[in-house]
């Protein structure tokens, strides 16, 4: 693990946005890290296409959760 300097003001936006998505501080600014480099390397690519590429690559599906919040809405 590496330190990496950041002006106080970055520092601040980091702390706030990690508590709002309960992320520590750390992997607030490593998502942020991640994102940006994947942003640059596919800029044809939105925020959203961007994860749901990294959520496909690891399995991950909602179709469960979707037909499951729907059942129990419906009862």
């Amino acid at each position: 693990m590496g330190i990496v300097k950041i002006s106080d003001e970055l520092h601040e936006e980091l702390r706030k946005a990690s508590s709002v998505m309960s992320r520590s501080i750390n992997s607030q600014a490593e998502f942020w890290i991640k994102m940006g480099m994947l942003a640059e390397l596919h800029p044809q690519l939105s925020f959203n296409e961007i994860v749901a590429n990294l959520m496909q690559s690891v399995n991950v599906s909602a179709t469960h959760i979707a037909v499951t919040a729907e059942a129990n809405h419906e009862s």
